[in-house]
């Protein structure tokens, strides 16, 4: 048996990740979190594929099975192949897992009954709604689990999958089930729109987190698509929603959709914790295809409208950045004093601080901001992305961690 993935593999380093955790003798939790349609059970289908053991698969999708009884059948299913297949090992996949009621407590006895039996059973949970997920795990599944984060597909990924270039990437993000139909706008926005955005609100967030206003929730999303890129303070986001309520409102409902991996709200770097949760929000997609489908512009139109393309091309870094900070590589702010500002901070361990300026070729070429943030903050690196720097593209196909080097 080989011990890496032979199969070709676009979400190949979270497989072989996966793939090595399966082979160890000590038992833990695997748990694959991340945004619907990036792959997680393709990935997942493609590791099995693979296992010398026994496998049982299963998917809490459908609203009739979500009940422990039903998980509880799928667990005794797993264990009953080490029995009748005569083996030391089986694994059990269990998709959806979230959307079992107190799934994390049934999950905890199960598991610690297997520990105590001396059953090796190992598990993968896969699940569509991040936030929920780790409430789950830190509620009861302490010292039990690891976490493997699948983030949005990045442009390497589309390109050698689909033979994407940067531009087609920067205008239609990283949505792997969507990229056929790029050559027929309305089916591509449709999709976007209809299969994505409305199935991740309606399934991932309102029917398992409490939301008192669900259209506000809405409005609170497509406004972060509108002004992605952009300081917008919770002041200035009541004025424009309809019975926006109150900015706490507004931060819990953000971090909502930042849990389902479509937008986040960006803190200023301050170097205080205290001042950096206080601050006015930068509005940030985790993908730029949420902000190609409301917006309605194909390729050409957002090229042709300089303002637009501009707003694009700032915000495919901040996805990229972002989706590493869901990966928990970095953490990422903005910074702004005055009329001097900072794109995007990214700090890695040990206050390892990255500036980043992004240039499209149309905005004003100054070094005003950087120089201001150097003074105050010493940073490991500054970084110029697009004119009179490195190229987005290579930018986009890097590891952020490369770039500190």
């Amino acid at each position: 048996m080989s011990n890496h993935l032979e199969q070709p593999s676009y979400r190949r380093p979270v497989g072989e990740i996966l793939w090595q955790r399966l082979q160890e003798p000590r038992r833990f939790i695997q748990v694959l979190s991340g945004p619907r349609q990036v792959g997680k059970t393709t990935l997942v289908r493609q590791v099995i594929d693979k296992c010398a053991f026994p496998v049982h698969y299963a998917s809490a999708d459908e609203p009739s099975l979500r009940s422990n009884a039903w998980l509880d059948e799928q667990w005794n299913t797993a264990r009953g192949l080490l029995r009748s297949e005569d083996v030391n090992t089986s694994l059990l996949v269990v998709d959806e897992a979230q959307k079992i009621p107190n799934w994390s407590e049934t999950v905890k006895r199960l598991w610690d009954e297997d520990s105590s039996a001396g059953r090796n059973l190992k598990v993968i949970l896969l699940g569509s709604a991040p936030l929920l997920v780790q409430r789950g795990l830190t509620e009861s599944l302490a010292g039990r689990f690891e976490i493997i984060h699948v983030s949005h597909w990045s442009y390497t990924e589309m390109r050698d999958a689909f033979g994407w270039d940067v531009s087609t990437y920067i205008a239609y993000g990283g949505y792997p089930g969507a990229a056929p139909l790029v050559s027929d706008p309305s089916r591509w926005i449709r999709y976007i729109l209809d299969a994505l955005v409305e199935t991740s609100i309606s399934r991932d967030v309102l029917l398992l987190t409490r939301v008192d206003k669900p259209t506000l929730l809405r409005q609170l999303f497509e406004l972060a698509c509108s002004y992605s890129g952009q300081i917008l303070s919770y002041t200035k986001m009541l004025g424009q929603l309809v019975d926006a309520g109150n900015t706490t409102t507004l931060a819990h409902y953000l971090a909502l959709l930042e849990g389902a991996g479509m937008v986040l709200g960006l803190p200023k770097y301050s170097g205080s914790t205290v001042r950096q949760r206080a601050s006015s929000p930068k509005l940030q997609v985790m993908n730029t295809a949420l902000m190609t489908a409301l917006s309605g512009f194909s390729l050409s139109d957002s090229q042709a409208n300089p303002t637009h393309w501009r707003r694009l091309v700032e915000s495919s870094v901040g996805a990229h950045l972002a989706n590493a900070q869901a990966r928990r590589e970095c953490r990422l702010f903005y910074w702004r004093e005055g009329d001097r500002e900072i794109d995007f901070v990214v700090e890695l361990g040990n206050r390892t601080l990255l500036a980043i300026e992004v240039r499209s070729g149309t905005a004003p070429l100054t070094h005003r901001g950087m120089d201001a943030f150097n003074q105050r903050y010493h940073p490991t690196r500054m970084l110029m992305i697009g004119e009179g720097g490195q190229s987005i593209e290579d930018f986009l196909a890097s590891s952020v961690s490369s770039w500190m080097m």
